[in-house]
C-alpha cells in the first residue's frame, strides 16, 4: 500500500484540478495534451528504456487507434465506447505484423525499421480513400455516459487522465513482476537471458504489442477529444517528439513518461507563445530553440529529468519485504545415463579456417567437481557455449542428461538443468542483485504477462523473490542483496552471478573463471560453497586459471592447449604431466 500512496495522491491532484476556480480553460486543454502524450510515452519507457529498443514509428499506432474509431463511428453509427477494444485490437494485430520483422532487428536496423514502416503508415493514412486522404475524417461523436458527453476539454479531461492513471498502474505491475525482469534483463544483451529460459523474441514482441496498444489506446482518445482526424499528427515528425518525451522525462521509468510529456508539451506551448514576441514575428524559430533547449536540458540531466527530481526528495522507497519462510519447489531433474550427467564426444567447433575446439571429449559425473583448465586461447569458454547452446557443433556431439545434440537453444540446455555464469560479467548494472539474481529461477515461476499486469502473481513473484534471497545469503552477499549490482566489486559480482545461477536449482553448474577478482579469503569461501554443493548432489564444471584453487578443489582436471585436449586425470598427476607443463611454460620439466 505505500507503494501506491504517490499514484493515489498524484490521482486526486488531477481529479481536483478542474474544480480550482482560477484554472484557465486553456491550462485543460494543455493538460489534456499531456495526457495523451503521455500514454504513448508510457510504452516507450517499456520499449526503449527498460527493452532496450529504439522505435520512431510510435505516432503510426496512434492513428491506427484514432482512424479505427473514426471511420467505425461516422461510417457505422457504432458507439464510441464499443469502439474503444477494436481500436486496441488493431493496433496490437498490426503490432504483431511489424513487430515479427521489427525486433528481430539490431543495431541501427532496428531504429531505422521503425522509421521506414512510420513513412509507410502516414502514407498509406494520406492516400487511402475511406480514410479521407489527407482531409481526414470530420464529425467524430464525442464520448458520452448517459447524457453527459465529453465536448468540452475539462469533461474529457476525466476520461484521459484516469487512462493515464491507469495505463501507469498496470505498467508498473508489469515492470514488478518475472515478465519485467525479463523485459530489463535483454537490455543488455540477450546472451545471459536465454542462458536462464528467457525467449528474447517473444518478450520483445510482448513489449512491442503492449507499446503499440497504449499508442492506440491515445490515438482513440485523441479522436473523441479533437473530433476530427487527418494524417498529420501520426508522421515521422510526431514519431521522433514521442520520443524525444520518453528520453527527456526518464526512458526506463513509468512516471518519466507523464513528467517528459508535461515538460515538452508546456515548452512547446510557451515558445510557440514569446519567441513571435521577441523577435517580432521574424521566421519560425520555435523548432530551433526547442531542439537547443532539449538537448541542455539532457546535458544537464543525461538519464532524464525524473531520476534528478527523484534524488532530490527527502524520502526514499524501502526495500521489498521477503518471506523467507516461502519455498519454490525443486525443478524435475533428468536423470544421469551411467552416472554421467554430461558427455562431450568428440567436439569440434571451426570459425571459418580456425579450430577453436578440435575433436575435445570428456564428462562430468554426479557428485562431482571437474575443471577445465588450459592457456589463454585453448577454447576453455568456446567449450562452455557449446554445452550451453550459445554455439553450435560443427562436428560430434553433446549429451546433458542421456539427450544427444549438436546444436540446440540455450533455453532447451537450461530445462535439461544446466546453469553458468560468464566469463565476463554480465549482470544488469541498474537491477538490484536480488532482481538480477531472480532472474535465475525464471524457469521456476510460472505468472504471464496479463496476470503481471492485473497483480494476479503476487504469490508465485513472493516465492521467486524469498529463493533469490536464499541464494544471495548462500553465498555470502546478504547485506548487498538491495544494492544495484553496478555499484558491487568486480569479485562481488562473480559471486552474485553463481547466486543467479544457483538459483536456477540445477544439476549442472558452469562456471566460467569464477575466481577471477576475488582476495584470497573470497576463494577459500568460494571453494568451500563448491564442496557443499557438490556434497549436496551437484555437479560443477568450472574453467578457472588459478592453478592453487583449481588442484585443491578439483575431482578431475581436463587439460586443453590450442583447442585440443593433452590431458585428463587427478590433480596430482595433472601437476607432474610434462605435456601439460609444456604447454603452460613453453618447454620441457
Amino acid at each position: 500500500m505505500a507503494q501506491r500512496l504517490p499514484l493515489i495522491l498524484f490521482a486526486l491532484v488531477m481529479a481536483a484540478i478542474p474544480f480550482i476556480p482560477t484554472m484557465p480553460p486553456f491550462w485543460i486543454v494543455l493538460l489534456d495534451n499531456i495526457g495523451l502524450s503521455a500514454l504513448v510515452a508510457m510504452g516507450l519507457v517499456l520499449l526503449t528504456g527498460v527493452g532496450g529498443l529504439t522505435s520512431f514509428g510510435q505516432a503510426a499506432f496512434c492513428g491506427f487507434g484514432a482512424y479505427t474509431t473514426a471511420v467505425l463511428t461516422t461510417a457505422y453509427g457504432l458507439s464510441p465506447w464499443l469502439t474503444l477494444p477494436l481500436s486496441l485490437v488493431v493496433s496490437g494485430v498490426f503490432a504483431v505484423a511489424l513487430g515479427l520483422i521489427t525486433v528481430r532487428l539490431s543495431g541501427h536496423y532496428l531504429p531505422l525499421g521503425t522509421i521506414a514502416w512510420g513513412l509507410g503508415l502516414f502514407y498509406l493514412f494520406s492516400k487511402l480513400e475511406f480514410l479521407g486522404r489527407n482531409d481526414g475524417i470530420s464529425a467524430i461523436p464525442p464520448l458520452a455516459i448517459g447524457p453527459l458527453k465529453m465536448i468540452d476539454p475539462d469533461t474529457i479531461y476525466f476520461a484521459i487522465w484516469t487512462a493515464v492513471i491507469l495505463c501507469a498502474l498496470l505498467t508498473m505491475n508489469l515492470l514488478d513482476s518475472r515478465t519485467g525482469r525479463a523485459i530489463r534483463a535483454l537490455r543488455r544483451g540477450h546472451v545471459a537471458a536465454e542462458a536462464f529460459g528467457i525467449q528474447p523474441p517473444r518478450t520483445k514482441l510482448l513489449v512491442f504489442i503492449y507499446a503499440a496498444v497504449l499508442a492506440g489506446l491515445s490515438g482513440w482518445l485523441y479522436a473523441h477529444f479533437q473530433r476530427a482526424v487527418n494524417p498529420t499528427p501520426f508522421g515521422a515528425q510526431a514519431g521522433i517528439e514521442y520520443l524525444f518525451v520518453a528520453v527527456v522525462g526518464g526512458a526506463g521509468y513509468v512516471w518519466g513518461g507523464v513528467l517528459g510529456a508535461a515538460i515538452v508539451v508546456v515548452l512547446k506551448e510557451v515558445l510557440q507563445d514569446y519567441l513571435p514576441v521577441l523577435f517580432h514575428g521574424e521566421g519560425q524559430l520555435e523548432t530551433i530553440v526547442f531542439g537547443m533547449m532539449l538537448v541542455a536540458l539532457l546535458q544537464l540531466a543525461p538519464n532524464g529529468v525524473w531520476p534528478w527530481l527523484v534524488r532530490l526528495l527527502p524520502f526514499k522507497p524501502g526495500p521489498k519485504a521477503i518471506d523467507p519462510s516461502l519455498v519454490l519447489p525443486p525443478r524435475r531433474k533428468p536423470a544421469a545415463i551411467d552416472d554421467s550427467l554430461l558427455i562431450v564426444d568428440h567436439a569440434r567447433k571451426e570459425f571459418g579456417g580456425v579450430i577453436a575446439v578440435n575433436d575435445v571429449s570428456f564428462d562430468v559425473g554426479t557428485r562431482e567437481i571437474v575443471a577445465l583448465i588450459g592457456p589463454n586461447g585453448a577454447g576453455k569458454s568456446t567449450t562452455f557455449n557449446l554445452i550451453t547452446g550459445m554455439l553450435s557443433l560443427s562436428a560430434g556431439t553433446i549429451s546433458v542428461s542421456g539427450k544427444v545434440f549438436k546444436s540446440a537453444k540455450p533455453q532447451d540446455i537450461t530445462k535439461l538443468g544446466v546453469s553458468r555464469t560468464f566469463q565476463h560479467v554480465k549482470l544488469v548494472a541498474d537491477m538490484t542483485v536480488l532482481e538480477n539474481v531472480a532472474i535465475g529461477a525464471h524457469l521456476r515461476g510460472h505468472a504471464g504477462a496479463i496476470k503481471s499486469l492485473l497483480r494476479l502473481d503476487r504469490s508465485d513473484e513472493a516465492r521467486l523473490l524469498a529463493e533469490a534471497m536464499r541464494q544471495i545469503e548462500r553465498v555470502g552477499l546478504a547485506d548487498q542483496a538491495h544494492m544495484l549490482a553496478g555499484n558491487l566489486s568486480l569479485g562481488q559480482q562473480r559471486i552474485v552471478e553463481i547466486a543467479r545461477a544457483l538459483c536456477a536449482d540445477p544439476a549442472l553448474l558452469l562456471l566460467d573463471e569464477p575466481a577471477a577478482g576475488l582476495r584470497h579469503m573470497e576463494k577459500q569461501q568460494l571453494a568451500s560453497l563448491l564442496r557443499s554443493l557438490r556434497d549436496g548432489g551437484m555437479s560443477v564444471l568450472l574453467v578457472e586459471h588459478d592453478m592453487g584453487f583449481v588442484m585443491g578443489l578439483a575431482d578431475r582436471v581436463v587439460v586443453l592447449d590450442f583447442g585440443t585436449r593433452i590431458a585428463e586425470g587427478r590433480p596430482d598427476a595433472i601437476k607432474a604431466n610434462p605435456d601439460v607443463i609444456r604447454a603452460y611454460l613453453g618447454g620441457a620439466p
